[in-house]
């Protein structure tokens, strides 16, 4: 693996000023109580934040940075007043991560569609629709709120639902699906904590996601909040984002940029209309966040994006953009994905033999002592959440082989995902529509599935729907975090448990609380029952091109990882490859392109040393979008009215 520029977070503060291990724990009882009194009103933020921004679709989540600067804010006046009830960065860290966990969990892609999904197949259907017949029997009770009064005022509002009738109507669902998520995500926790030592401190990944919490809460003379470069960039972010804001209530002032310009109107000619959405922007996070991954991967960004539009308007030209699907973009991603879980597994081989010599011959040349648990704990953690998810989706009526196939892929792709943030800091990352829910049908084909199997997908499209929202990479980024600072894995993973269950259930509490007053709103909910209904009433035989593709995106994945290892001059990464073809990477692609010639043009000019002391710039650029964003969507709350939001 070739080395790259930010191979290690850029760090302000002396080695003097480090802490050690050995002398603090980070993750003390005062750091878990307050991170989980902020999760409550940051699940609310996030799920009433509907048109005030949506946090959690990119990698770093605006909510959780907004609460740390404030608390690292307060914490400086301590510090200077009373030295020894301040809090310290371990400590500070501990609440980002438990906060950036639980803020997953409530985020739009994963529990902000489960819970609309819950009641939505019985409000909905009609003898249109006809999703009595096809495929209510199919649903167990415990699995969904089936009583049409009982959901009126749910769906109406203006009521309140806090009455025990009503409690007691939401609690057998909640329970479920909530341990379920639990489970799902303690699994993640473990699958972390094997890798961990391999990822963390013998390769040594730069982990870019962390470098502005870890720079933030930092102490000492050189912490960034001193530092007059990043003011500089957070001014410059910060007073767009104002006169964005001022014109979105005003539109007589003018603004900066702050939306996005589709260039799609410019080619009306065939084959060139067949470029479709073309979306130009720049956002100064995305300028700041792009800044800190390696140019390889910033350059294969915005290639890539621009090869698939070559590629629709090549194959417009052909004729063939008739063929449905065409170019199989997302069917290349999944396969490109599972690439990069087998290099992935490539990479870490020799670790994971000796996790399974401790396992099985208990070498004592192999210490596990400094991990979040044993590996024997970690394995019997595993084995567990695997029982209790294979029992949950078996009860719901998903064949053990179905369990195992969508759960196999599921875990690999985000396995990718988290090895692909751990090294390179992609700054977004969603795959829509390409989780094992749309893949094993075009695989399988929806006759060898079933109905029942079916049925269960579609309930389980709630946390494959995208991932960019995924808690995966951020447990690994937390155990990086403790690495750094000193902070005890095993006191940590208590903090993250704890996230995990609050974070979960807190989101129910938050979504339903809303509905009641405003009356409930569906989401995403709606897609994956007309999907259902589609394939119920008109059955798939297994997608041979969409098979082939997938085969394609694999094998040009395993060519590009190959062709970087053999040629250091070689410009193309194959994370860029699988990433390019999402929906945010039309958002961000014209950022991506303008951060990489920026970051070229500074080291080709510059040098090194100049990258390095303009990293705070690009730091400030990044907070001032997501402090000034964070006052708008909380204004926005607050109000109960629309305001400017940065983020989509």
């Amino acid at each position: 693996m070739k080395s790259q520029l930010t191979s290690e977070p850029y760090r302000f503060r002396d080695p003097s000023e480090q802490n050690s291990r050995s002398t603090t724990f980070g993750a003390s009882w005062r750091a878990i109580l307050l991170g989980t009194v902020l999760i409550v009103p940051n699940m609310y933020w996030i799920l009433d934040s509907a048109g005030q921004g949506y946090p959690t679709t990119i990698s770093l989540y605006f909510n959780v940075i907004f609460c740390v600067f404030v608390i690292t804010g307060a914490n400086l006046i301590l510090v200077w007043m009373a030295p020894r009830v301040a809090l310290q960065q371990g400590e500070l860290l501990t609440i980002y991560v438990m906060l950036a966990i639980a803020s997953s969990l409530a985020g739009h892609d994963v529990l902000r569609v489960l819970i609309p999904m819950i009641p939505y197949a019985f409000w909905y259907a009609t003898p249109e629709n006809d999703w009595a017949d096809l495929f209510h029997r199919y649903i167990p009770d415990w699995m969904a709120v089936k009583e049409r009064t009982f959901l009126t005022e749910y769906y109406r509002g203006e009521t309140t639902l806090y009455e025990w009738a009503t409690v007691q109507g939401w609690l057998t669902t909640t329970l479920a699906w909530g341990g379920f998520l639990c489970a799902m995500v303690f699994l993640m926790v473990c699958i972390n904590s094997l890798v961990r030592k391999q990822w963390t401190e013998h390769e040594k990944l730069s982990y870019p996601i962390i470098q502005l919490p870890l720079e933030l809460t930092g102490g000492g003379r050189k912490n960034l909040l001193t530092n007059k470069l990043m003011w500089l960039g957070f001014g410059i972010a910060g007073a767009i984002d104002i006169l964005n804001g001022l014109h979105h209530l005003y539109p007589t002032v003018p603004s900066l940029g702050g939306r996005l310009y589709d260039l799609r109107p410019f080619f009306t000619q065939k084959p060139w209309s067949a470029v479709g959405w073309t979306p130009v922007a720049v956002f100064p996070f995305a300028v700041g966040m792009a800044f800190f991954i390696p140019l390889d991967l910033s350059f294969s960004c915005w290639f890539f994006y621009l090869f698939w539009k070559v590629e629709r308007v090549f194959g417009d030209a052909l004729g063939v953009r008739g063929m449905p699907n065409f170019p199989f973009t997302d069917e290349q991603s999944f396969g490109a994905y599972l690439g990069l879980f087998v290099i992935a597994i490539v990479a870490t081989r020799k670790h994971l033999a000796q996790v399974g010599r401790k396992l099985f011959r208990n070498d004592q040349s192999v210490d596990d002592s400094d991990e979040p648990m044993s590996y024997r704990a970690t394995t019997l953690g595993l084995i567990a959440s695997l029982v209790f998810i294979g029992g949950f989706c078996k009860a719901g009526g998903m064949s053990i082989w179905v369990v195992l196939v969508f759960f196999g892929i599921y875990y690999a792709i985000s396995t990718a995902v988290t090895r692909m943030r751990a090294e390179l800091g992609s700054p977004v990352h969603d795959l829509h529509f390409i989780g094992p829910d749309e893949m094993m049908p075009r695989i399988f084909g929806t006759r060898l599935l079933g109905p029942h199997n079916l049925t269960i997908m579609a309930y389980l499209f709630f946390f494959n729907r995208a991932y960019r929202g995924h808690p995966m990479p951020h447990v690994l980024e937390g155990f990086k975090l403790a690495e750094r600072t000193g902070i005890s894995n095993r006191r940590l993973l208590i903090a993250m448990c704890i996230a995990i269950v609050i974070g979960t259930f807190a989101s129910f509490w938050a979504f339903y609380h809303i509905s009641y007053i405003e009356g409930a709103r569906d989401w995403f909910a709606g897609r994956p029952f007309n999907r259902l209904q589609s394939w119920l009433t008109s059955p798939r035989a297994p997608d041979v091109p969409a098979i082939v593709a997938m085969c394609i995106g694999f094998i040009i994945t395993g060519f590009l990882m190959i062709m970087r290892m053999r040629l250091f001059w070689w410009p193309f990464h194959p994370a860029g490859f699988a990433i390019s073809s999402s929906w945010s990477m039309n958002v961000f692609w014209f950022s991506i392109l303008v951060s990489s010639v920026i970051k070229w043009i500074i080291l080709r000019h510059g040098g090194v040393s100049a990258h390095r002391k303009l990293i705070p710039f690009f730091l400030g650029l990044i907070l001032g979008e997501f402090i000034v964003g964070g006052i708008w969507s909380l204004i926005g709350i607050t109000t109960n009215q629309p305001m400017y939001r940065f983020l989509f």
